[in-house]
């Protein structure tokens, strides 16, 4: 067996970041290898995470990133079981590693596809590579739970806790950044279920017509005023149900967020919200 130097272990805990003890029982394992002992390392990371694979992931933090001139925006959510792993440095650049490789390969769209990317942190070596040693290194459960893309005139924000997060994606000829912003953030407050009506079920929508008519037909008004006082609360009924468009605007509400992104010649197409633990 060869033997352990005190300047061998302290070399791979400078790699790793991890215990003395733990670095100098790998190397003995690997018998002086120190790339072997890193591989053992990271194997005891994985037996790490199966032992705490019932713990739960309350908490976590959610990451975006949008490419140069803002045509694509990518949201990473990982779960993990402490908010102080959740704030910590470890975290935070694995996170940021991990977004800037999705906008870097755009065609990449699952954790497995995300993880398989090339790690910058340690050149040959995979992102995968980083989580594990990650892992080992913090020894809690973390999970990367979720990757969101949005292309077009997009929008992001990122609550200052990092446990809510919201990718929009708008249409139009040009991208108003401070506006899409704003939507993003009115729809991380007001928890929006739709972009507009035609996501809602069709039948509940019809029986809230059929509703309305039925009352306003009861005052013995004609036809032509029926129609428009139901159109004016089907708005009201569509904002109750939580359709993003005729939601009064949360940074400026005397205009619907319809009318906001209609006076930049935009328009909503879909929204992604994540929030941790939720």
């Amino acid at each position: 067996m060869a033997e352990i130097t005190a300047a061998a272990v302290k070399a791979l805990r400078e790699i790793t970041d991890l215990p003395m003890m733990a670095c100098k029982k790998a190397l003995q394992e690997a018998d002086g290898d120190q790339e072997k002992a890193i591989e053992i390392l990271r194997e005891e990371a994985g037996k790490i995470q199966l032992k705490r694979s019932d713990n739960a992931t309350s908490e976590g933090r959610i990451t975006v990133l949008s490419n140069e001139d803002g045509s694509e925006t990518v949201m990473l959510e990982v779960a993990c079981e402490s908010a102080p792993v959740a704030s910590g440095e470890d975290l935070v650049n694995f996170s940021n590693a991990c977004v800037a490789q999705l906008i870097a390969n755009p065609e990449v769209d699952t954790v497995e596809g995300l993880l398989a990317l090339p790690s910058e942190k340690t050149p040959g070596k995979t992102l995968n590579d980083d989580f594990m040693d990650m892992l080992n290194k913090i020894r809690e459960k973390i999970v990367v739970t979720r990757i969101a893309r949005s292309k077009g005139p997009t929008g992001s924000y990122v609550h200052h806790d990092g446990k809510t997060g919201v990718l929009l994606q708008a249409k139009g000829e040009t991208a108003d950044p401070e506006l899409l912003r704003g939507v993003a953030m009115h729809i991380a407050a007001l928890k929006p279920v739709a972009v507009n009506e035609s996501e809602l079920d069709p039948a509940v929508v019809q029986e809230e017509r059929d509703r309305l008519i039925a009352e306003a037909k009861a005052t013995g008004k004609p036809d032509n005023i029926i129609e428009k006082i139901v159109d004016g609360r089907m708005k009201t009924f569509f904002v109750e149900q939580g359709v993003l468009v005729y939601q009064p605007y949360a940074v400026d509400d005397s205009k619907t967020v319809s009318q906001a992104l209609a006076e930049k010649g935009l328009e909503a197409v879909s929204f992604t919200r994540c929030a941790i633990g939720g």
